[in-house]
Order: C-alpha cells, then structure tokens, then sequence
C-alpha cells in the first residue's frame, strides 16, 4: 500500500531511495492515512460546495424568473440605482455570510455579528485591566529593585567603613600589644 501510493504521488519521477525498515515503512503508513483522509475530506468539501453552488443558482433562476412573472423585471430591465441596490443586497449578504437575503436572515446575521463585538469588546475591557496590573506590578517590581540597589550600595559603604575602622582598632590593638610586649621586657630588666 506504501509503494502504491509512493508511485500515485510521484507519478512518472523515480520514487527517492529511502531505508526500508518497520520505523520508516510506519511512518509512511501513517503519512498515507492521513493522506487519504485529508483527500477525502477534500473531495467532500468540493461535493458539499458544487451542491451549494447548484442550489445559490437554482435559487437565483427561481427569483429571477419569479421577478419576471409577477413584476415583469429582469436584470437587464433594471434602473442603474435598482441594480445597485441589488448588488449592495447581495454585497451586505455575502458579507454577513447569510444562507439567503431575507429580513430574518439579516437580523440573525447581524445579531451574532453584535453578540460577537460585545464578547470582542469584553474580552479587550479584561485585557486591559490584566495589562493595568501587569504595568503596575512591574512599576512596583522596578521601584522595588532601585530601592534594593540603594540599599545595597548603602550596605556596602558602611561595609567598607566598618571594615576601614576594623582595620584601624587591629592596628591599634597590634600597636597596643607590641607596646605592652615591650613594657613587660622593660619592667623585667628593671627589675
């Protein structure tokens, strides 16, 4: 089956040299599944719109010929304002993506299109009060870390004075010790 359908999609080109293993033959396996169901999926959608366009066009023939009968128009018969109108009609069904252009169709379509605009609306309201809070929080969070960063400068000048007056009393007590080394040499020759 592989093979098979390696030849349908290179038709007359020489099939790629490829390893032959249960990995390889699988996964080929697979693409061929997924393939063909994508081809008939394809096939359907073609059939389900050759079906629309039948019925858009026998729909059109019967109001066309129904606006031949009862009122005696046809497309040729119409005023360039009346073929406006109608081709704005069919524009503004088209663009509402309604089954036909009736007045029900119309207020159906435009309801959704209004429900749709205000969940739009709503969800952009919640966006921007969820993006508020975020510039919020980064504002505190960037306040918070000017604050760390004074404080730590802080923290490192007293470090370094700390650090100079530790320097200074091991000096002294150094000072104070070789002093006390030699008074105690000098009492005990004095003595």
């Amino acid at each position: 089956q592989v093979t098979l359908w390696l030849k349908k999609i290179y038709g007359n080109q020489p099939i790629p040299q490829y390893e032959v293993n249960a990995r390889t033959v699988d996964i080929l396996y697979e693409l061929v599944e997924c393939n063909e169901a994508r081809d008939r999926d394809v096939s359907l959608l073609i059939e389900d719109m050759k079906q629309r366009a039948a019925e858009y066009e026998a729909e059109a023939n019967y109001l066309q010929g129904l606006l031949a009968e009862s009122l005696d128009l046809s497309l040729s018969s119409l005023s360039s304002e009346g073929t406006s109108y109608l081709n704005v009609l069919v524009n503004s069904a088209m663009t509402l993506e309604t089954k036909d252009t009736s007045l029900a169709s119309f207020f159906c379509a435009i309801n959704d299109m209004t429900s749709e605009l205000y969940a739009t609306e709503s969800k952009n309201r919640e966006m921007e009060v969820e993006l508020t809070n975020i510039r919020k929080k980064l504002t505190a969070a960037l306040m918070l870390e000017k604050q760390l960063e004074g404080d730590l400068k802080k923290t490192e000048e007293r470090l370094e004075v700390e650090k100079a007056k530790a320097d200074s009393q091991s000096q002294n007590l150094k000072f104070l010790k070789d002093k006390s080394e030699d008074l105690k040499i000098r009492i005990k020759a004095a003595e």
